[in-house]
């Protein structure tokens, strides 16, 4: 099986607030683009991080063609992009694929600050 982007829940402009900023867990914000080849690169990784890490963390997906509303507002400026939030607030972000070790310890330093 292929995993793609659409193994995570899409989340949208419209959704965005109910979907990660009222969240009681802290969300990741995957910011992509289906033309964007890094990010279908992180995609099985944030997968793998979804069902993993499924009690502690929260991982959603937004595609910044579809929805550049959120991705204006949150000041995008390259792919993929990774958002955390916790507690309604942005508290770390990250750009470009890395491998799910990195990530791992990245996001876990994000969520200990």
């Amino acid at each position: 099986m292929t995993v793609t982007t659409a193994t995570l829940p899409q989340i949208s402009d419209q959704t965005f607030a109910a979907e990660v900023l009222a969240a009681d867990v802290p969300v990741v914000v995957d910011l992509w683009a289906p033309w964007c080849p890094s990010c279908h690169v992180l995609t099985p990784i944030l997968a793998e991080i979804a069902v993993e890490q499924g009690d502690r963390i929260k991982v959603v997906a937004l595609n910044t063609d579809e929805h550049p509303v959120t991705a204006a507002a949150l000041r995008v400026l390259g792919l993929p992009t990774l958002k955390v939030f916790r507690g309604g607030e942005e508290v770390g972000s990250l750009t470009g694929a890395r491998p799910k070790r990195v990530l791992l310890e990245q996001l876990e330093r994000i969520l200990a600050g």
